[in-house]
This record gives C-alpha cells, structure tokens and sequence, in this order.
C-alpha cells in the first residue's frame, strides 16, 4: 500500500509539471549573442505603465478582455500555448510554415531554431532584470487556467513577456526563411503573445514590448557571421524541399 502511495504521488508531480520548468531540447544550444551584444533594453524602451498611468488602463481592459475568453475554444488554444518549450513552438509553427519542422525532416532549420531559442531566452532574461513587474494574476490575487506555471511565475517579472519574444522572434525569421507564408506564420507568432494576455500572466504592456524587443534582436543578430550562416543553411534546406 505504501509503495503505491509513493507511485500516485510521483505520477501526481511528473503530470503536474509546470510547461514553464520542462527541459528544452535547446537546453544546450549556445546564443548567437554574448551578453554584452544583447540589445540593453533601458536604453531605448520606456518602463512599463503603473497602475496610476492612463496607458495601465488599456492594460486593464485587455485582461478583463482575456478572462472573458478563456473559456472558449480560443482560450483552450492560450493555456497550450502556455508551453514554451522549443519543440512546442517547432510543432505550432509547421503548419503555418507549410512543413514539418523537426530535427530529422529539416535539420538546418532546426538547428537555426534551436540556437535562436537560446538567443532570444537571454535577451528575455537580461530585459527583465531592469524592473520586477508583478504580473496581472498576481497583482490582482486571481487564479488562472494554467495553475501549474503560477509559482514560478511569481518570481520573475511580467516586463516584457519572454514567451512573446521567443515567439515573435521564431515568426519574423520562419516569414523570413519562406516569405510565401508570410501572413499564415506571423499569425500565429502573434496569436501565441497574445495567449500570455488570455491567461494572465501578461499585460498588453508585456506582449507589445516584447513584440518591439524581437525584431530589435534580430537586427543586430543579421550582423553575426555566425547567424548569417546558418540562416543561409536553412533558406538553401528550405528551398531545396520546397
């Protein structure tokens, strides 16, 4: 009886494990960008809007917006997209793509993917550490759809949303990578910031930094020979199985 107590108990843990805490395949990629070459945030965002800011009042609207959705097909497709993980994002992103994107079916791509996952984690990580913004949830002591991720996310700031930049990201250089499927893939690279706004764990505020803070690492990383390269590699891949 006690061993199946011990069993049910660490079935319970592994199935409630926070999509936030998973392990990435890309857990040992290296960024394209050392830190120093990661754009610095302060110098050209604002912070974000306080309570007492009429900008916070767009903020406000948008999560009360977000909490009316979440009961709906579209708000089943937020809480999945709670998952950051580098193959979730790999999986959504193939349909829009037009092509499975996978280690074995498109290994330069993969490999651009994977390292540009990394890329944009640190730029994430370096962007928070400027101001601890408590997340809406948080701030308005609600629970959200997604109860696994709220620990975690308790301790890190809201400003911007990591899951939007990566996201953002993953998108403009996919759009970039077949320009044919531009609109269906930056979609869904949109529709996956504006999930964190469903769930709560995001303002608006949050996404659309985010959304400013993607394309701004991009450019300097269009300047890294080692980027450059292996973007090459996956345009040639892409051409050749098109």
């Amino acid at each position: 009886m006690k061993k199946i107590s011990v069993f049910l108990f660490v079935l319970s843990v592994l199935i409630g494990t926070s999509a936030c805490t998973q392990t990435n395949t890309s857990a040992t990629a290296t960024s394209f960008l050392t830190a120093d070459e990661i754009p610095t945030v302060a110098k050209f965002m604002p912070l974000p809007p306080k309570p007492e800011d009429p900008a916070f009042e767009n903020d406000l609207r948008r999560y009360e917006w977000g909490k009316t959705m979440r009961k709906t097909k579209r708000g089943k497709l937020a809480v999945e997209d709670a998952d950051w993980r580098f193959e979730y994002l790999a999986k959504i992103f193939s349909e829009p793509f037009g092509m499975t994107i996978s280690k074995e079916n498109t290994p330069e791509i993969w490999a651009l993917l994977e390292r540009l996952d990394k890329t944009s984690e640190e730029c994430s990580h370096k962007a928070k550490k400027r101001t601890m913004r408590a997340r809406p949830f948080v701030q308005f002591k609600e629970r959200t759809p997604v109860p696994a991720d709220e620990k975690v996310l308790r301790k890190n700031s809201s400003y911007p949303s990591g899951h939007t930049t990566k996201g953002w990201t993953f998108a403009l250089i996919l759009a970039e990578i077949n320009p044919e499927r531009q609109d269906e893939i930056l979609a869904r690279g949109f529709e996956y910031g504006e999930s964190r706004v469903i769930v709560g764990f995001h303002y608006q505020s949050d996404v659309d930094a985010a959304r400013v803070i993607a394309p701004t690492m991009l450019a300097r990383l269009h300047t890294n020979e080692d980027f450059v390269k292996q973007l090459q590699k996956a345009k040639k891949e892409f051409q050749s199985k098109k």
